[in-house]
């Protein structure tokens, strides 16, 4: 037993130690971010900490050197039993700065529910406090050496007699050392690879990724309405969450969008979006389950917009509507492609029902679309939705299909296998004409695709769209540019020049 205990208290020091050192030799290490993005019922009391420069200069101090002594104690066994509550004091600040349940459900490292990487040290440094083995170290050297005394007929120095203690042999005394050649290769070798590799980044419960900081926003976000719902001008999008990915020839981006974003990250980013002002998220409709999901394990008010189809094959065509209603959505519009399908094959009575049966549910209908044909044709024949959501984005980019091979319905590349009559990198074929819809129609109008899927800088791809009659524009971020997104989107906002539509909603 006192082998493991041994074993146990070495591996959390050596962890606690190398953290501490990590921060210490990294340049202008600083807890900042780490205490101004957390999460959970106690977030006011680490924004608190890091109100001010010269309480932040003393967190980090106390951050660094409580790690490198916790650590270097545990190791050694040197005061281990204080070592080891200080410890488990320290790793109850992290997890609850993140805490896995409630709003920071999957906010930390290795988090299922409830039990993490930071719970189970916290649980082995109690155990290691209030067991009375202390396991091989320093602290069990103390009485060799008092009292001490020569055993009659042996050299002076093979053994030696304490008080209460019995007979220790200098091989016993040497074996309570043995931590720390220990600790010299683990230094050398840590000390070795930060050399080689530079330092070790992903290290620490205080990592945070290249983010923009919550206390770096500048300002609320604005909103404005859709019906009774207050929305974000800027909207979450689905796409690269659901794994849809426009990426030009690059088939594996997709894939590769869905590796990253994890169920896990996923909640982050959503989290984040809230934390930002963003309170509003677009989804097409086999996302939903996750977003259902995530609302229930975190008590979530986030607004989410559900794009739904109608199943022609069905029995009820209606099907998908009522699935989102019981999944308690609350605004539901119908799906862009399947709009323009529509139109392009003359089945105008079918997207009519469709907004007749949400409405008569009392909901918010809209309709999505890419060519602006759809939105003309469905005008003409009197099919108004209660707000468009229209791709809107210019052309000016190198990778735009050429103008000249442009063509009403052909968005999705079904139409045509001629290279040089399709290319997924185009969403708003006739930007011209869409602005000039956008202009006179009196119903919310919600801007999406607005980057070209990526092609377009946010700074341009918004204000762009805001200055053209986009009430609300829909995007999709990962979590490291929710931050930057919501500044640009504040500052478009607050700088528009050339806007000469109402605003709707």
């Amino acid at each position: 037993m006192k082998v493991i205990v041994t074993i146990l208290r070495v591996a959390i020091g050596w962890h606690f130690l190398y953290e501490g050192a990590i921060k210490l030799f990294a340049e202008n290490w600083s807890a900042e971010s780490f205490l101004n993005n957390t999460f959970g019922f106690l977030s006011g009391f680490y924004h608190w900490l890091a109100a001010s420069p010269g309480g932040m200069a003393m967190v980090d101090f106390l951050n660094i050197w409580g790690l490198i002594m916790i650590g270097l104690a545990l190791f050694i066994g040197l005061f281990s039993r204080w070592a080891a509550i200080s410890g488990a004091l320290l790793l109850l600040l992290y997890y609850f700065a993140y805490p896995p349940f409630g709003i920071a459900l999957l906010g930390g490292d290795g988090t299922t529910y409830v039990i993490n990487q930071l719970f189970i040290e916290t649980a082995i440094l109690v155990f290691l406090f209030f067991y009375k083995e202390r396991g091989y170290g320093i602290d069990n050297l103390a009485g060799i050496f008092k009292k001490k005394k020569i055993v009659s007929g042996e050299p002076e120095g093979v053994k030696f007699a304490e008080a209460g203690t019995g007979v220790k042999s200098r091989r016993e005394a040497l074996r309570e050392l043995a931590t720390l050649p220990a600790l010299g290769l683990l230094g050398w070798g840590a000390y070795r690879s930060n050399k080689l590799y530079e330092i070790d980044a992903s290290s620490g419960a205080t990592v945070q990724i290249n983010r923009v900081a919550l206390t770096e926003l500048k300002g609320e976000l604005p909103k404005g309405k859709l019906g009774n719902h207050e929305m974000s001008r800027l909207i979450m999008g689905g796409n690269l969450i659901g794994g849809w990915a426009h990426a030009r020839d690059l088939l594996y981006a997709g894939s590769l969008f869905k590796a990253y974003n994890t169920e896990k990250k996923i909640f982050e980013t959503l989290m984040l979006c809230e934390q930002a002002g963003i309170n509003t998220i677009n989804i097409g409709f086999p996302t939903m389950s996750t977003m259902v999901k995530y609302k229930k394990l975190t008590g979530s008010k986030i607004k989410v917009i559900v794009q739904v189809a109608v199943q022609e094959k069905s029995n009820d065509i209606f099907e998908n509507v009522k699935t989102a209603i019981d999944s308690g959505m609350d605004v539901i519009q119908m799906q862009g492609n399947q709009c323009d399908w529509f139109v392009r094959d003359n089945k105008l009575d079918l997207i009519d029902k469709l907004l007749d049966k949400i409405r008569s549910e009392g909901f918010i209908a809209g309709l999505g679309a890419h060519t602006i044909d759809s939105f003309l044709i469905c005008e003409e024949n009197g099919i108004i939705p209660d707000y468009y959501m229209k791709t809107m984005h210019h052309d000016n980019y190198w990778s735009a299909h050429p103008r000249e091979n442009r063509k009403a319905f052909e968005v999705d590349g079904l139409l045509s296998n001629d290279h040089n009559m399709f290319h997924d990198n185009c969403f708003c074929p006739f930007p011209d004409q869409t602005v000039a819809f956008v202009n006179r129609v009196k119903v919310p109008v919600m801007g999406f695709k607005v980057l070209a899927a990526g092609a377009i800088h946010p700074k341009d791809g918004f204000n762009w769209a805001f200055e053209n009659g986009a009430d609300f524009i829909c995007v999709g971020m990962f979590d490291f540019q929710v931050g930057d997104d919501v500044n640009i989107c504040i500052d478009t906002l607050n700088n528009l020049k050339n806007r000469k539509r109402e605003w709707y909603g």
